[in-house]
């Protein structure tokens, strides 16, 4: 998807993620919540700079500077018109960073924690490569570049996909095709774990999570790659 696609969405971005998801019983903000609250619980010591990569209208960067309140915060994406959303409901929060291509307009080592939310179904996978070695390069030595995904064998995963008109040209990542891409460049370690098994009927069980997290089963997966 393209900047100007990006842009004719931006606008009805909630609504349209809203209807996707009614299967599950939540709203957009739960899943931008659970992966800020992820990151916060697998980093060692809170990160000066982080990068919010492909961050949209800006769904995770109140929970960014909740979870991370003395740290700064970027976030970037193509589309103009999503950064003006962004910046409107957050005008004091972070940086906002319109990204038309590689190399990306940030200096080597520069952010300490980058997150990629549901972003890498929108790119060629033909560019993936490219995207995460220019990731790598922007991130400091002992930083964490997390990636969050659709998992694409879980089928109520794929039938919010396909019902998503802003995801109507997604190409679903793989766990095993996210860590390939990764350790293909200069990681020292990289993590799998699986998450949202359990729809809001049920979130009484989702304190059983964490120890499920290895099934490739839930409803999407991180990926955390350090540096």
């Amino acid at each position: 998807m393209n900047e100007a696609e990006f842009d004719k969405f931006a606008d009805e971005y909630h609504a349209q993620h809203a209807r996707s998801i009614r299967l599950s019983g939540e709203e957009p903000d739960f899943f931008a919540q659970y992966k800020v609250a992820e990151m916060a619980r697998q980093v060692e010591r809170a990160p000066a700079k982080i990068l919010d990569f492909g961050g949209g209208i800006g769904n995770s960067l109140g929970h960014l500077k909740a979870q991370f309140p003395q740290s700064n915060v970027t976030l970037c994406d193509p589309s103009l018109r999503s950064l003006e959303i962004a910046k409107e409901r957050f005008p004091t929060q972070g940086n906002f960073v319109q990204i038309t291509g590689l190399p990306l307009p940030f200096a080597d080592h520069e952010f300490d924690l980058i997150l990629a939310a549901c972003v890498f179904h929108h790119i060629d996978p033909a560019e993936h490569g490219a995207i995460i070695t220019e990731l790598s390069r922007i991130l400091a030595p002992g930083g964490s570049f997390f990636l969050f995904e659709h998992n694409p064998y879980n089928p109520l995963t794929r039938k919010a996909v396909s019902e998503c008109e802003f995801d109507k040209d997604a190409i679903l990542v793989s766990s095993r095709q996210a860590r390939r891409s990764l350790r293909g460049v200069s990681f020292r370690t990289v993590k799998t774990r699986f998450r949202i098994f359990f729809p809001r009927m049920l979130s009484a069980l989702r304190f059983l999570e964490p120890a499920l997290g290895f099934l490739p089963i839930g409803g999407q997966y991180f990926v955390q790659a350090t540096k």
